[in-house]
């Protein structure tokens, strides 16, 4: 057994967030004309635009994480992104950010402090706390998707198999179509 690695499990979460978008997007890649932004029952009123929320999201807070200054703007189009296609080569660059990002992380730099352009103010918070914070959100509103997709004749995909070594058996074609190996993804 290896010594503790306290960036380990910010790296699995980027790496399996980009895993869990991927298998949504594809997915919905199988949706009818018209369900990918036919009004549902959830926090957002369709899976168009819960996706689109998610996406503008990382770009505001990857961005953030990164340095920039992008603030607001990131969600100044509440929906920039009209079909599933466009969607999923957006969230691949920025979930590719965010691994990127993860890959790099030292424990000096999850406890540095990030600037989060919030408009008319500066928010000051810990990196470490920020990427909970964005790990969480993605969670959350990949769930109200994940629940919306279960009302249309598209099966929703299984998105909380990655952590555990054990689920490699559930994910090889995906971490192949990603570009990923296992001893990537497990190191």
């Amino acid at each position: 057994m290896t010594d503790f690695d306290p960036i380990r499990s910010f790296r699995k979460l980027a790496y399996n967030n980009a895993l869990a978008n991927h298998r949504l997007h594809m997915a919905c890649a199988l949706l009818q004309p018209g369900e990918f932004e036919a009004p549902r029952v959830s926090f957002f009123p369709s899976i168009k635009a819960t996706l689109n929320h998610i996406l503008t999201v990382d770009w505001f807070y990857v961005d953030a994480l990164e340095g920039g200054t992008l603030g607001p703007q990131a969600w100044a189009v509440e929906e920039p992104c009209p079909d599933i296609a466009s969607l999923a080569a957006e969230q691949k660059a920025v979930d590719a950010r965010l691994v990127t990002l993860a890959e790099a992380l030292s424990p000096q730099k999850l406890v540095s402090t990030v600037e989060i352009h919030r408009g008319e103010r500066i928010q000051r918070e810990r990196m470490e706390d920020v990427l909970n914070h964005l790990f969480q959100h993605q969670t959350h509103h990949r769930g109200q998707a994940h629940a919306m997709l279960a009302g249309t004749g598209v099966r929703p995909p299984q998105l909380d198999e990655f952590i555990v070594a054990d689920d490699a058996r559930f994910r090889g074609d995906e971490i192949a179509a990603l570009g990923w190996s296992e001893v990537r993804i497990m190191d």
